[in-house]
């Protein structure tokens, strides 16, 4: 139960810095991404406000072995436990996510934010996310089909 009470203060805490910080706006978030045309600064108070507190956090986690909730903190013994590394998957979703925060104005938590206040076009670009969700690993699988076919 405190995992979950967690969980919801964190993250209606971070929707309310979303909305706050205008960052469920999608004309300016649009206006921050045209660089080369009518561009709106304002968005780097929010980046710089958000990365001043993630460094102090980062710095405090590593001397941490277990989190407040006394999980341990993995990533701190080894920083790519995964072992991930850059492949064609990554760079072709990190250009649909790019694409898709540039024509939309919204990635996922601003989406799930600007649910708060009622916004259509958040609400349909959740529902266009979750599909893609949906239909992601069945398109993965007939890629790996045709590849391995060629």
């Amino acid at each position: 139960m405190k995992r979950i009470l967690f969980a919801a203060v964190s993250g209606a805490i971070f929707g309310l810095g979303l909305l706050i910080s205008g960052m469920t706006d999608t004309t300016k978030v649009q206006g921050w991404l045209d660089v080369f045309g009518d561009w709106d600064p304002t968005l780097a108070f929010v980046m710089g406000g958000a990365i001043l507190p993630m460094a102090i956090a980062w710095r405090v986690a590593a001397r941490r072995r277990t989190a407040l909730l006394g999980d341990p903190i993995p990533f701190i013994a080894t920083p790519n436990p995964s072992g991930s590394k850059v492949d064609s998957p990554l760079v072709l979703g990190s250009v649909l996510f790019g694409a898709g925060w540039g024509l939309a104005g919204l990635c996922p938590g601003p989406a799930l934010a600007s649910l708060g206040w009622g916004g259509t076009g958040g609400a349909v670009f959740l529902l266009a996310m979750v599909a893609g969700m949906v239909a992601a690993p069945a398109a993965r699988a007939r890629l790996d089909r045709y590849t391995a076919a060629a």
